[in-house]
């Protein structure tokens, strides 16, 4: 479960000084399906770097199972987003010399997994996402919605409890966006994990079953009519790695 209580965020540029965040109070829970909306500059994408790990906010906590992000130190953090959060870029970042079954592989090198497991579960996680067929294909060989279904494979081989995702569907035509989000939604409903995703798009913003709305720092969060809020528990205790990130030894 996340929660954050009293998220603020400064950036000073120049003389300026800017809150991309202010004050932010949410809870997830976990399995829940959450969609960021906002005009740019609102602070979405800011709002995801905080759950995930990728910045600290200037006051507030941001506690992930008990543990708070925003005051655990560096190499804690780093061990914490390898192991309980996978994150999808707008943008793919796939590494173009490598295969799109190496670069699934990535995502477990910092997790110690050997060679030949790395190879077998980078295999599987392609062929979760209909990708089977171009394990040995560059990036170059592919489709825009091939790339990030890749990316896809990559951000779920390690098994992450989080999947978070920043404009998952912004480089892609409407087809294509489509048949991303049905896999998303899929990949959530099967492994019950907690998906978080920021997007532009009002047509997938209005089928996420809850919504927030951020605006200069802020957020409003509304629950919809999109379906159902949580996934099921069960395929997350099956799915997820449970590693303690508290107390002595980590």
């Amino acid at each position: 479960m996340y929660k954050l209580t009293g998220v603020t965020k400064r950036y000073t540029r120049g003389k300026e000084t800017v809150d991309a965040l202010r004050g932010v109070d949410l809870t997830i829970e976990d399995g829940d399906q959450l969609v960021i909306q906002g005009p740019t500059g609102g602070g979405k994408s800011t709002l995801l770097q905080m759950i995930g790990g990728l910045d600290r906010p200037t006051s507030g906590s941001v506690e992930l199972d008990g543990v708070d992000l925003a005051s655990i130190s560096e190499a804690k953090l780093t061990r914490l987003r390898a192991e309980k959060i996978g994150i999808i870029f707008q943008s793919f970042n796939l590494i173009p010399t490598l295969t799109a079954q190496e670069n699934v592989e990535t995502a477990l090198v910092p997790l110690g997994v050997k060679p030949k497991e790395r190879r077998e579960q980078a295999a599987e996680a392609l062929r979760s996402v209909g990708l089977g067929e171009r394990l040995t294909h560059a990036p170059s060989e592919l489709s825009g919605g091939q790339q990030q279904r890749v990316a896809i494979a990559r951000a779920l081989v390690k098994k992450p409890k989080v999947l978070l995702a920043d404009e998952p569907t912004g480089n892609l035509d409407e087809g294509t966006r489509d048949d991303i989000m049905a896999l998303l939604e899929g990949l959530w409903h099967e492994y019950g994990l907690t998906f978080i995703m920021v997007t532009h798009d009002s047509s997938i913003a209005r089928r996420a079953p809850r919504l927030a709305t951020i605006k200069a720092g802020q957020i409003t969060l509304t629950e919809q009519d999109g379906g159902a809020r949580r996934a099921a528990a069960a395929p997350q205790q099956q799915y997820a790695q449970q590693p303690s990130f508290g107390g002595q030894g980590f």
